[in-house]
């Protein structure tokens, strides 16, 4: 306390004792205890409350003392497997955890990465792919106000991701890499990649890319070759050098029957190589006999329509045309789905037509969307629009039951752009998207979905979707979100079969280092989504007869399970709803590729820069005793000292205020005792 407050309050017990005295030593008729009694009272009461206004503080300090973190990031990944590094990882992992200096130095904590990053339970080196890129970047943002400096214990082999060398450019801690694997140069020839359509169109030709690469000093010509079963489909032989190590072959090959075309690429390995496994990939095509042809009709320019061709088009069973609406009214009937973009009176005839061929439509309406004309020309929704525009968001409206679809961050996404009204849906619809205004809900739809008469139609109001395309992928790296709830949504409006109380989506195939997923939403009898539906999925292995039985987990407004416990093969499926007569089977094929397997030795290299990049160093395996006592001299890595100042009251208000009533009621009761009162 200071001086002042100190002041203070023998002032305050000064003027309480006078107030005692001049009430209680003067011209009173008491005995002498009654009048020490009230006096002792009345200078505690009115002291406590001079005090209470004083509100008298003192100031505590603590001290702690901050020891440095030390994030350690281990490979758990099939390719430590693979270059027989797992006994080498572990001993390391052992070093550090025993290390009495280290752990007295820093406040270490494991983490463990493979396609995700993860606190280190137990180490198995069979996750399918790598990502050292989202494990740095995962520590950074843990620890990037502290000093943390990460030991990074890999083979720096990546395999998805963005490029780590490039993720610690921006990084305030040093990296160290432990080195798992040797950096000697062994000669070898792989298909270092293989590009293809996951979808082709019958009759067709689709084209195929692979980038075989060779390293080492001979010269010499080999075969590559595509093969279908016992068939081979296509040839070429191809030279390699020392200096001339890569070659791009492109080439095409015919889709002539309809259903999973499944084919083997390989290349004829030397005889030296250790690795033969990278020499070949399998790859599949599913051959389609008809695709979905997506007409935009627009009578302006705007950023959306990019946006949502390129979003449709993702899937190569799409195709998009964009016209004005003069050149639409021709092409209508060669399309299973109609957009029209901000409709204005240019689209009469296009409206005319669409209702002569009762065709499903989706619109989008904005700001240079004639109101007037779209409420005259049909009768399923309707607003009394203004000039005036207005900022919306969008927010999944969680009982949306027609499709199965997942929240992307709808309401964390920019505003879209409304003309400022109330829209009024006059037919029976699902609300997929609520409209929002600065986090309240106003009420309207901003994407409703509707289907009348076997008829379906979409209305979503408001522009600037590109905003949303755009933010997706600065919160991913990607685009796949949002293209895939266009997908989802163009799929369900281009199709006119008729809906089924249990739908279920897969895929034809999958490569079994890629997420394995199958999806299913279960209605009742009035198509309302049944969040309390039991789900299973029966998997039969076709070649093994092996039948395993997974449960369906409920995620928002569908069912969802993971199948990437399945090894490669064929299967077929049966989703099941406990205690009803419903099913609905199909099949697919897991193709076996494990990346991780198509490794040499060390990308040595690389780990290197990012060391040197980052101001650590980089050691190998059997240096880690020399990282550890590196570490523990490093004078940048040091503890801090912290200090944490508290200013507290001297006494609580609250016991203050009970005890001031405590003496007024004493004083009260003896009062009315003696009967003073």
């Amino acid at each position: 306390m200071t001086a002042e407050i100190i002041l203070y309050i023998v002032i305050a017990a000064v003027i309480a004792l006078a107030v005692a005295v001049f009430m209680y030593g003067y011209k009173v008729t008491y005995s002498a205890s009654l009048k020490w009694v009230f006096g002792v009272l009345r200078f505690l009461t009115i002291f406590l409350i001079l005090l209470l206004l004083i509100n008298p503080k003192f100031r505590s300090e603590t001290y702690t003392v901050v020891k440095p973190k030390l994030p350690v990031l281990i490979d758990n990944s099939s390719s430590i497997s693979e270059l027989d590094q797992t006994s080498s990882a572990s001993e390391v992992l052992l070093l550090f955890q025993n290390d009495d200096d280290l752990n007295d130095k820093f406040d270490v904590s494991y983490y463990s990465f493979g396609s995700d990053f993860n606190a280190l339970d137990s180490l198995s080196f069979s996750e399918k792919n790598t990502n050292i890129s989202k494990a740095l970047t995962g520590v950074d943002r843990l620890f990037r106000n502290e000093i943390a400096p990460t030991v990074l214990i890999t083979d720096g082999n990546q395999t998805i991701g963005n490029d780590y060398e490039f993720s610690v450019s921006t990084f305030k801690n040093a990296v160290f890499p432990v080195v798992l694997g040797d950096s000697i140069t062994y000669t070898d020839l792989k298909i270092e990649r293989l590009n293809t359509n996951r979808y082709a169109f019958l009759k067709n030709d689709f084209p195929v890319e692979a980038i075989v690469v060779y390293n080492g000093s001979n010269t010499f010509t080999t075969q590559f070759s595509v093969t279908q079963g016992a068939a081979v489909v296509y040839r070429e032989n191809i030279s390699f050098s020392e200096t001339d190590n890569s070659k791009t072959i492109s080439f095409t090959l015919p889709a002539s029957s309809v259903g999973l075309q499944k084919y083997t690429a390989q290349i004829i390995p030397q005889e030296e190589e250790r690795n033969k496994v990278n020499n070949s990939k399998r790859f599949a095509v599913e051959v389609i006999d008809q695709s979905t042809n997506v007409l935009i009709v627009s009578s302006i320019i705007h950023p959306d329509l990019g946006a949502l061709q390129k979003s449709i088009t993702t899937n190569e069973q799409r195709k998009v045309t964009v016209k004005k609406p003069g050149e639409a009214v021709s092409l209508l009937n060669d399309h299973q789905l109609v957009l029209l973009y901000q409709p204005d009176r240019a689209f009469s005839s296009v409206y005319q037509e669409l209702e002569r061929l009762q065709k499903n439509v989706w619109v989008i309406t904005g700001m240079q969307t004639d109101w007037n004309f779209l409420n005259a020309v049909q009768n399923n929704y309707s607003k009394e629009a203004s000039s005036e525009p207005e900022d919306v968001s969008g927010m999944l409206h969680p009982n949306y039951g027609t499709f199965a679809v997942e929240d992307i961050g709808f309401d964390s996404f920019r505003p879209l752009t409304a003309s400022f009204g109330l829209l009024e849906m006059n037919v029976p619809h699902e609300t997929l998207l609520e409209q929002t205004i600065n986090g309240f809900t106003t009420g309207n739809p901003m994407l409703a979905t509707f289907e009348i008469d076997g008829r379906r139609g979409a209305l979503w109001d408001g522009e600037g979707l590109w905003k949303w395309r755009a933010e997706t992928y600065l919160a991913t790296n990607e685009f796949e979100a949002f293209d895939q709830f266009i997908g989802k949504l163009v799929q369900y409006l281009a199709s006119n079969k008729r809906r089924s109380r249990l739908e279920v989506s897969s895929e034809t195939f999958y490569y079994n280092n890629n997420p394995i997923k199958v999806t299913a939403q279960y209605f009742d009898k009035n198509f309302v989504f049944d969040p309390r539906a039991s789900l299973s999925i029966a998997v039969l292995n076709t070649e093994t007869e092996a039948r395993v039985t997974f449960p369906m987990l409920l995620r928002n407004n569908f069912y969802e399970v993971d199948l990437n416990s399945l090894p490669a093969g064929e299967y077929q499926y049966t989703v099941l709803v406990k205690d009803e007569a419903t099913s609905r089977s199909g099949n697919f094929t897991i193709l076996d590729f494990n990346v991780e397997q198509q490794f040499l030795n060390a990308n040595v290299t690389k780990l290197e820069r990012v060391a040197t990049n980052s101001k650590g160093s980089a050691f190998y395996a059997s240096e880690t005793e020399k990282l550890i006592a590196n570490l523990v001299a490093d004078d940048r890595f040091q503890s801090i000292q912290k200090s944490e100042q508290k200013v507290v009251p001297l006494i609580d208000w609250k016991y203050l205020l009970g005890l001031i009533v405590l003496l007024l009621a004493s004083e009260w009761f003896i009062r009315k005792y003696n009967g003073l009162i």
